[in-house]
């Protein structure tokens, strides 16, 4: 079956399309939803502003990853240039450039979205079995090889303190178990949405449109009837001068994060209560390297198999920030340059270690206190999104904790020094050594080395419009036929990797979206 893509970059006139549902995105939201409604026998338009890319592609040189799979060339941050956030850009996005880490959302924070923020029917035995239909269609497991050595450090390090240590689900078939999977799996067996829903809606018919920039929603008498698009050039990177029109009965918006509060920003969406952009979390990432007694050799083998959640809930749901503790790959190039940002001398001592360097990373997790609001995405003067969001107290003290709590384990599992990156850190010897001068490093966020892969929030779910942007479904409180099936309706941040949490809600409100649509129920 001849599947319809389409490169925007080579159109030699303008477009326009009249479909059921256009959908903006085919990352985990996107690409699930617009199966879905595929396969319900409705008529599909997908926007991707990346290129469609296949195994073929992938080079596995960070270089070429780097600059073809993510936003910015894997250079965006935040306004003040102080956190790097890594996001696809690409057919499946983030999901074709993820770690593969697979946890369906904590019980403990879909029972605070409840109590806090009035969502309705997500709570865990409604949600169980959308997750367990997605499981089943990304083959969803633990890991069941021996971990690497980054990761087995890890685990060795929790078992000898006797904190809690698990394995990874993880979303893969017929793993090689290469460690690329950052760059793109070369072999397929990553079951991202490049692979799988993505196909598996353009197989029930729809029709996929590449290097294609979504302008705005087209708003009728207070519905959205359809998207305004661009096309991009080879490079992706400037608008050729052809524009693509795709009017349809109802648009989904699932562009993450940053991108679908740009998207409804850039259209002039109703706000009345000055909710969208706001509260948008992205687990902040602290980073600690150990330099160990043996070769780890850390871009080997599957990037994440070991995580531990000690210190997820150390002090309740809404106490002090709690955080995730996992290892993360030591590419080189990645590798080097958060090593670089805190200087030469850092730069220098990571190049002779570089295969000694085991390096964990405990993600913050962000939106549950008074004193976590998240930060808004606003518009640079060309139109583009950006996140502005700040480290305040509250942070900070959660990112002392992480960087204590990752210095005892890799202390534990026998490290000869411990560098938590922060410019004004360095190598410690001991475990005394690097607690005293954790408490002392500057609460600096262009000094520390802090990313985020994880942007969620942004057009926050609830029960009510005048503290969210959408209901439990998805769908727009202000504008009729507009519904956001991403990452950026949750209220809060997960403290879990995200991408099982999008992928059951995508399939529980693409599939009631379907339904409202007068598709067929044999999804």
């Amino acid at each position: 079956m001849s599947r319809a893509i389409h490169d925007a970059s080579k159109f030699a006139s303008d477009l326009t399309l009249d479909t059921d549902a256009v959908v903006v995105g085919t990352g985990a939201g996107g690409g699930t939803a617009a199966e879905i409604l595929a396969r319900a026998g409705l008529r599909v338009v997908l926007l991707e502003e990346g290129a469609h890319r296949a195994a073929a592609d992938f080079t596995l040189r960070e270089a070429d990853a780097f600059s073809e799979l993510y936003y910015d060339g894997a250079n965006r941050t935040t306004k003040d240039g102080a956190i790097a956030i890594l996001q696809g850009r690409t057919v499946g996005g983030s999901t074709t450039v993820n770690w593969t880490a697979t946890f369906r959302t904590p019980d403990e924070v879909l029972h605070h979205w409840a109590s806090a923020h009035g969502v309705r029917g997500l709570d865990p035995a409604e949600l169980a079995p959308w997750f367990e239909r997605m499981e089943r269609r990304l083959n969803v497991a633990p890991w069941k090889l021996a971990p690497n050595e980054n990761n087995e450090v890890l685990a060795r390090g929790c078992a000898k303190l006797g904190y809690l240590h698990e394995v990874i689900p993880r979303n893969v078939d017929q793993c090689r178990n290469l460690g690329a999977c950052g760059l793109g799996c070369p072999v397929n067996a990553k079951r991202s949405m490049l692979v799988t829903t993505v196909p598996g809606a353009l197989d029930a018919g729809a029709t996929l449109i590449t290097r294609c920039r979504a302008e705005r929603v087209i708003l009728r008498r207070g519905k959205a009837s359809g998207v305004e698009a661009v096309a991009l050039d080879a490079r992706g990177v400037y608008p050729t001068g052809r524009k693509v029109t795709v009017n349809a009965r109802v648009v989904v918006a699932a562009g993450g994060g940053i991108n679908t509060p740009g998207l409804l920003l850039r259209s002039n969406v109703p706000d009345p209560h000055g909710r969208l952009g706001k509260r948008t979390f992205i687990h902040p990432v602290l980073v600690s390297v150990a330099d160990m007694p043996g070769a780890v050799d850390g871009w080997q083998g599957a990037p994440q198999s070991v995580y531990s959640d000690q210190f997820l809930w150390r002090d309740g749901i809404a106490g002090r920030v709690g955080y995730k503790v996992e290892a993360a790959p030591v590419y080189p190039m990645l590798f080097m340059s958060l090593a670089g940002r805190m200087g030469k001398g850092h730069l220098e001592h990571a190049a002779t270690r570089y295969r000694n360097s085991q390096v964990l990373v405990a993600l913050l997790r962000d939106g549950f206190h008074v004193e976590s609001p998240g930060g808004s995405v606003m518009l640079r003067d060309d139109g583009s999104p950006v996140l502005d969001y700040a480290m305040n107290r509250y942070l900070w003290e959660g990112a002392y904790g992480a960087w204590a709590s990752m210095a005892e384990i890799q202390f534990a599992a026998g490290a000869r020094e411990v560098l938590p990156l922060h410019s004004d850190a360095h190598p410690y010897t001991s475990l005394a050594q690097a607690r005293s001068a954790i408490d002392s490093l500057p609460s600096n966020a262009m000094g520390a080395a802090i990313f985020s892969a994880h942007v969620m929030g942004g057009c926050a779910m609830g029960g009510e419009a005048s503290s969210s942007v959408v209901d439990s479904d998805g769908r727009h409180y202000q504008v009729e036929n507009l519904y956001v099936i991403d990452g950026s309706v949750f209220p809060t941040s997960l403290g879990v990797n995200p991408q099982m949490s999008i992928y059951g809600l995508a399939a529980r409100n693409a599939t009631r979206l379907a339904l409202l649509l007068g598709g067929n129920a044999r999804n």
